[in-house]
């Protein structure tokens, strides 16, 4: 019996240092892997910054023959959440770079209308993806203002977790309006539009609906419409951007009402700005339900908008923003429907015109 217990007891006690081995071990690989991660996390911001700085390069190598290009520093309201309400600084408003851009053969006696234009993704950033679309405007002699609002990427961590989506970023993209107005006396007040695509057509949805004192018109092409049907179609990682704790912190199903806070199509009522609408149905990125949802909503409010609803146009998500002939003829629509509000030095007619704009841009 003794045996028999003093075996029970060995095997006991191996079992246990066994278990304490192991635990250490799993410790110190699960801290040695937290660090790897982190790590890994900060060198991605850094890519990100140092793609940032190639791509403000390649902004002057395209357009530098045809406009002014600057960024200038800003500011916005302060953090929807305060990490420490009370520590230094806490309260302050939030700083953010805005891209700029001047036609070069404007006359600085006259006035000139403004183009708004935020970047689109959860996280993103200007890029020279727009290139084309810049050219286009400047070739009507727009003033372009485009925000890199709080959680762009390109300028570290701490600018991309200041995030809010659907909340106040679209005040940075608003500051950056008034800042145009403010520092630039040939920008013309009383003829500014807001123009986006996807998350951007959303911020320029939630700006005419918040502020629409301030913009003569917008366009929003496959703009995200309602968060509360999109957290519902989308993959559980996309859903975890919203719920991030630096961010919204809570699922829609937690909040219902601060996801149709951000929503334009929760927000109809409100509309009262000029506004084209543009989708396609076999956008894979915004599904076509949720800009149905809106132009639903906004009939139900009797509201005045155009809008139209493109049957599987090829590119998708992207399918008016690529270089197609099919592409640039619904440009034409969309430059024409802006013209009519904002009255540009000359209006892009035609595609010969997008293609003189894009190579002769005189």
């Amino acid at each position: 019996m003794k045996k028999l217990i003093h075996i029970w007891t060995i095997t006991a006690v191996t079992l246990l240092i066994t278990t304490l081995y192991s635990q250490t071990d799993y410790d110190s690989i699960k801290n040695q892997v937290s660090s790897i991660s982190k790590n890994q996390e900060n060198l991605e911001h850094r890519l990100d910054q140092i793609e940032k700085s190639i791509d403000d390069i390649i902004w002057r190598q395209n357009l530098g023959d045809v406009c002014y290009i600057d960024k200038v520093y800003m500011t916005g309201p302060p953090l929807w959440k305060e990490k420490n309400p009370t520590a230094q600084g806490a309260g302050n408003p939030v700083k953010f770079w805005s891209y700029i851009f001047i036609p070069k053969d404007l006359d600085q006696s006259k006035k000139y209308p403004l183009i708004v234009f935020p970047h689109g993704g959860v996280h993103s950033n200007f890029s020279t993806y727009y290139t084309h679309i810049v050219k286009e405007l400047i070739y009507q002699k727009y003033i372009i203002v485009a925000a890199e609002y709080r959680g762009s990427t390109g300028y570290g961590k701490e600018h991309y977790e200041k995030i809010d989506y659907g909340g106040l970023e679209i005040e940075d993209v608003n500051s950056s309006r008034k800042y145009m107005i403010d520092n630039y006396d040939f920008v013309d007040e009383d003829r500014i539009g807001i123009i986006g695509w996807s998350h951007e057509g959303l911020i320029a949805l939630m700006n005419i609906i918040e502020h629409p004192e301030n913009f003569n018109v917008a366009f929003a092409g496959v703009p995200v419409s309602d968060l509360i049907a999109r957290m519902g179609y989308k993959t559980q990682d996309y859903r975890d951007l919203y719920s991030a704790d630096y961010h919204i912190g809570k699922t829609a199903y937690d909040d219902v009402e601060e996801y149709k806070r951000r929503s334009p199509a929760w927000n109809a009522h409100k509309l009262q700005t000029p506004l084209l609408i543009h989708t396609n149905t076999n956008d894979a990125d915004v599904n076509v339900l949720e800009v149905e949802h809106l132009i639903k909503s906004l009939k139900a409010e009797d509201k005045k908008f155009e809008y139209e609803i493109f049957k599987d146009i090829p590119g998708g998500h992207s399918f008016d923003r690529t270089d197609t002939k099919k592409a640039k003829e619904i440009r034409v629509k969309i430059y024409s429907f802006l013209s009519k509000y904002l009255n540009p030095v000359r209006t892009i007619k035609s595609v010969s015109d997008i293609n003189k704009a894009a190579y002769f841009n005189d």
